[in-house]
């Protein structure tokens, strides 16, 4: 039963994404974006890793709360104001002009 549930749910979905038949494939894939790690050293891998995490976090905001609610403003639909805190000032930390990113970049060009 749950087989054929998996299979009916899997076919239903890639009917709504339009999915290329030969791409469908009988699996669902689940993406853990709230996910967070801490090691007692974190290395470079890591670091990247985690600011993934923040850039689909960001997306996840805007795209769930910051746009939905725009949206039901201009369309004048009550609802009631989501808290939720912004991470870009994590991102812009990692990827600014003198952000990490850009002073990693700088020491590994900078002649010893």
């Amino acid at each position: 039963l749950y087989s054929r549930i998996f299979d009916w749910l899997v076919t239903k979905i890639c009917a709504a994404t339009s999915a290329p038949p030969q791409d469908a494939q009988r699996f669902v894939g689940l993406l853990d974006i709230f996910g967070f790690e801490s090691f007692a050293i974190n290395r470079f891998e890591q670091f990247c890793i985690n600011y993934a995490n923040e850039k689909l976090q960001q997306k996840f905001t805007h795209d769930v709360f910051k746009a939905v609610q725009q949206e039901y403003s201009e369309e004048g639909i009550p609802w009631d104001k989501i808290e939720f805190k912004d991470n870009a000032p994590v991102l812009a930390l990692v990827e600014s002009k003198l952000g990490i990113v850009a002073m990693l970049n700088e020491e590994c060009v900078r002649p010893k």
